[in-house]
């Protein structure tokens, strides 16, 4: 099962996300939280695989209680829960915000429930996301604020020139399969080599991964 902690200020959401969420046979709900510290708490407390997590919140926001969970880590040592950061807004500071935060997804409130419940799904898996209808610009704006810079002269021994230049084409917007197609290999290896990379460079999904190639100048200019 899928343990999940839901965390938004209005209990109507809550609610709502809760019966969405336990239509799925491999998910449950293990706690409600109305606010962020109430959710760095919970997440303590119950250790779940995954929490959906509202930005804005009276009594402590969202992005502050995402970075200390994911700085906490889990119960002795554990890989921490991943955050799914769930929003009516999709400015991109929002989303900027939550990806420094260390949140591995993002998602807009008025989705389908299919939506929500495959994004639980895919981060409890370790596979990042953000929204489709801000993914491309989200990638975009992040190329036009940070000018990256050259690579820094630790990052070359640290990966190989394939999983350098597989990370590249991630920090594109490209799937394993369209990478595999540009590069001319199969599938498996590119997941194979972008596992590698990511052990390497300590990240915990192909979302994080993203955002530390534009932080270290290995994203397309």
């Amino acid at each position: 099962m899928i343990r999940v902690l839901l965390v938004d200020d209005q209990a109507v959401v809550r609610a709502g996300f809760r019966f969405l969420l336990e239509q799925a046979d491999d998910i449950e709900v293990v706690a409600e939280a109305s606010n962020g510290p109430m959710a760095v708490e919970l997440a303590r407390r119950h250790s779940p695989d995954v929490v959906c997590m509202d930005v804005r919140m009276p009594g402590g926001d969202g992005l502050a209680a995402t970075r200390e969970i994911v700085a906490s880590g889990g119960p002795d040592g554990a890989t921490p829960p991943a955050v799914l950061v769930v929003t009516t807004f999709d400015l991109d500071e929002y989303v900027f915000g939550a990806l420094e935060a260390g949140a591995g997804g993002f998602i807009l409130k008025d989705c389908e429930p299919e939506e929500l419940i495959d994004a639980v799904r895919r981060l409890a898996d370790g596979h990042g996301l953000i929204d489709q209808a801000v993914t491309r610009r989200v990638i975009a704006e992040f190329a036009r604020r940070k000018a990256p810079p050259e690579p820094t002269s630790d990052i070359a021994p640290q990966l190989t020139a394939r999983e350098a230049e597989i990370v590249r084409q991630l920090a594109r917007g490209l799937s394993n399969a369209e990478i595999a197609r540009e590069l001319v290999v199969e599938t498996s290896t590119v997941k194979s080599h972008l596992g590698r990379a990511m052990a390497k460079v300590g990240t915990r999904d192909r979302l994080q991964t993203v955002v530390w190639a534009y932080q270290n100048g290995l994203a397309p200019h």
